[in-house]
């Protein structure tokens, strides 16, 4: 069975990359278009207000999650590990319950993922304001 996605990683990897490309010479024309379409849409500002809001929380959220204290930490992700293991194969057996058993993974892949959060934390925050600082250029 594959290993379960990282989810801290995986956030790391998507903020990196959406940081890159608003770093790239492609945002300048981006940013012409946000300034024009903000006279005929003034909502497009909001929409980028609403995203810098959303890297806030982000940030205050993953700011708050301090494992190293948790004692047992990598016992549980094992746990979860398996749990997401068992219920990704008994979810073909058990298609009216997806619903539920996808609940079940979304924490279990949180709490598979938290041992590794440590390692990278201060990247991804460093990475989310450096995204809101970009984003915040981007308005006219």
């Amino acid at each position: 069975m594959a290993q379960p996605a990282n989810l801290f990683q995986e956030l790391r990897d998507a903020l990196k990359e959406f940081k890159d490309f608003l770093a790239s010479p492609a945002v300048t024309l981006v940013k012409q278009a946000i300034q024009a379409l903000a006279a005929l849409i003034p909502q497009i500002n909001e929409l980028v207000d609403k995203l810098i809001a959303l890297m806030g929380k982000l940030k205050e959220e993953i700011d708050k999650l301090d494992v190293g204290t948790i004692p047992g930490l990598e016992e549980v992700s094992d746990f979860t590990g398996k749990i997401t293991t068992l219920l990704t194969t008994a979810k073909n057996l058990l298609p009216a319950q997806a619903g539920a058993i996808d609940d079940v993974l979304s924490v279990a892949n949180v709490v598979t993922s938290l041992p590794s959060l440590d390692a990278i934390k201060t990247e991804i925050k460093n990475l989310i304001t450096e995204i809101t600082t970009q984003l915040q250029s981007l308005k006219a």
